[in-house]
């Protein structure tokens, strides 16, 4: 039996909602950052200037980490809503273990940014990223 759509488009809407938390972080760093007079808006023009705090460009580094990867994750999800017989009993269960680890990193990198910790957080949201899509293809053969 596939999972519903509302089973399947949860956690899609769930890392939506996290993305959308990072990038108002990041605004409210970028402004800080603005009145304090550390950057102008000529920090920007073609990117991050050296001059931007590394607080700001942390925070822009981990918001483009959830523009990148994730992109496949929401590929797929949507893939397994419109093709439910791709979507067996595991991946809400899968989806749900990607965005927490997603969130996890972007906690790390945010926080304390241990290279090593972060590093292992997003090997493992990618391995479960692959298992994903690896299933996903496997039942092909059952569609």
């Amino acid at each position: 039996m596939s999972p519903s759509p509302a089973a399947l488009l949860a956690p899609v809407f769930a890392l939506a909602f996290w993305t959308f938390l990072v990038l108002l972080r990041l605004a409210f760093v970028r402004i800080r950052a603005g009145l304090r007079g550390q950057i102008s808006p000529g920090d920007f023009r073609l990117g991050e200037s050296p001059q931007v705090p590394a607080a700001v460009t942390l925070v822009n580094r981990n918001y483009m980490n959830l523009l990148e990867l994730p992109v496949l994750f929401y590929v797929l999800s949507l893939v397994l809503v419109v093709q439910p017989a791709l979507a067996g009993p595991w991946a809400p269960g899968l989806q749900w273990a990607y965005v927490g680890l997603r969130i996890a990193h972007s906690v790390v990198h945010q926080s304390y940014n241990n290279v090593l910790h972060r590093l292992a957080v997003f090997a493992a949201s990618n391995a479960v990223l692959v298992t994903l899509w690896t299933l996903a293809a496997l039942r092909l053969n059952l569609a």
